[in-house]
């Protein structure tokens, strides 16, 4: 484990009115609830959860927040919550997150990502409500040539494919907004590094993948072993977003963009991700190359994330085998038929206690 880091102040976030889209998805669920630990009036906006099972479910996320089922692609949905909810703060994590499906359903992966991000950020303008809006992209927005350097916040914004693409045009229609209606509401964006942690249960992505392999008790298939990303816990992740949410909501002019990633050097490759989160879950099937043909994926990515280090006072609390560990412990909990709702508040806790 690492220390050093700020963490949400609970002063700040008591009685806000704090609209999370994408509450249902793994990301927003752990946010969801950490909200409403620190005492926030939450309420969620999103398509039903897509997995069985899910993160949503099994840790009854809508117990403690309003949960409203509906499309950021529907202009009338949207507003209609806002209009209800009157959000002092919103965390924008609703997105179609996965490349491969990006692949597969280019128009509806640019129709969620680019003009869902512009729905949302209409219909805030028009409430004139927020104090804060954080809209969270991803490290893959960067034109990537590859060459290994750890990527800063004033790089060019590029993307290959659907998925990247879509979430660099939201990056552009986010700063747009932010320069066009300065006096409407403060807007950011935040470009988190690959996530893991318990309660993801997605298709074609890494942790779900070696976990169902897991339970299978066979090999898991991967289709870039060697390909290195800059793998974080989401408790690390949410952590710099929420921080960032508190300064943007003073009265400091916030950065325009924040990375948030581990130290750079500390990416690992997916094969040395695999093999350890195996050991931790104690399956012993091993991993196996994937043979058919699948879409190209960019196989360097690192981070710089020395301006939320250096601004927010910000840096990830959890090393990779820590992250590791945590994430084998919330699955090995399910399959022991722990109450997954006190397990992931335990970690929640367990993290804000850290040094």
């Amino acid at each position: 484990m690492k220390g050093g880091s700020r963490k949400p102040d609970s002063s700040f976030w008591k009685d806000k009115r704090v609209l999370v889209t994408g509450h249902t998805g793994f990301k927003g669920s752990w946010a969801s609830l950490w909200l409403s630990q620190l005492g926030a009036a939450v309420t969620g906006f999103a398509l039903a959860p897509e997995t069985r099972p899910n993160m949503f479910g099994l840790c009854t996320v809508s117990s403690g927040m309003k949960s409203s089922i509906g499309d950021l692609r529907k202009p009338d949905e949207l507003k209609t919550c806002i209009d209800r909810t009157q959000p002092q703060i919103v965390l924008h994590l609703g997105a179609q997150s996965l490349v491969r499906q990006g692949y597969a359903l280019p128009l509806e992966t640019f129709a969620i990502n680019t003009l869902g991000t512009a729905n949302l950020l209409e219909a805030l303008r028009l409430a004139a409500t927020p104090e804060a809006v954080l809209i969270v992209t991803t490290d893959k927005v960067y034109a990537n040539s590859e060459d290994g350097h750890a990527f800063r916040e004033n790089e060019t914004l590029g993307g290959d494919d659907p998925y990247s693409a879509s979430k660099a045009a939201a990056e552009i229609v986010t700063r747009s907004y932010a320069c066009s209606f300065p006096g409407s509401m403060r807007v950011a964006t935040a470009r988190g590094g690959n996530v893991i942690g318990g309660g993801d249960f997605a298709p074609d992505r890494l942790v779900p993948d070696v976990w169902r392999a897991a339970q299978a008790k066979c090999p898991v298939v991967l289709r870039y072993p060697d390909a290195t990303r800059p793998w974080q816990h989401v408790l690390d992740c949410l952590n710099g977003y929420l921080v960032f949410l508190e300064d943007m909501a003073t009265d400091k002019p916030p950065p325009h963009a924040l990375n948030f990633g581990p130290d750079e050097g500390h990416a690992l490759s997916v094969r040395t991700m695999v093999e350890r989160l195996q050991s931790r879950l104690g399956a012993e099937a091993g991993w196996e190359p994937q043979s058919e043909a699948f879409p190209k994926e960019k196989q360097s990515l690192q981070l710089c994330s020395s301006q939320a280090r250096a601004t927010l006072g910000w840096r990830n609390l959890l090393d990779a085998d820590t992250a590791i560990e945590w994430t084998a412990n919330w699955y090995r909990a399910l399959v022991d038929g722990e109450n997954m709702a006190a397990t992931t508040a335990a970690q929640i806790l367990s993290f804000s206690a850290l040094a």
